[in-house]
């Protein structure tokens, strides 16, 4: 297929396609060059499309991604490896969990606080000493 039917087909762009070649993430397994130069994909670039876009759903950076895909194309790692590096995976997630969960305590403070400056300056005033005693501990 052309390159603008797999991007149809898979939700990406052109461009976006090109970029995993570049990258590495799609090779001569995937794609094959007409003599007029068009890319030709085969269907195997649509399973290793699939592959990149769930381990970017779970956070893969591009470096993390060619690992990946490098691994899983030699075999490379055991089912233990495997399971190490979503036990990692688990574990930095969760950090960023933590760090979103704090991210929206704070805004729904100041939300909360500057909706009291327009409706209860006297409690918003209040909530400002309640955090400047808690900044001092």
């Amino acid at each position: 297929m052309k390159i603008q039917e797999l991007a149809d087909l898979m939700g990406l762009t052109p461009h976006a396609i090109r970029f995993y070649e570049k990258e590495g993430l799609l090779d001569g397994r995937h794609i094959r060059r007409e003599k007029n130069k068009y890319r030709n994909y085969a269907d195997e670039a649509v399973d290793r499309l699939r592959l990149i876009k769930k381990f970017q759903g779970i956070g893969c950076s591009l470096a993390e991604l060619k690992t990946i895909l490098r691994d899983h194309d030699a075999n490379a790692r055991s089912n233990q490896e495997v399971i190490e590096w979503i036990l990692r995976k688990i574990g930095e997630i969760e950090r960023k969990k933590d760090e979103y969960d704090h991210m929206l305590v704070t805004l729904n403070w100041m939300l909360t606080y500057r909706q009291l400056l327009n409706e209860d300056p006297q409690q918003a005033e209040a909530m400002m000493a309640e955090l400047r005693l808690k900044m001092n501990l």
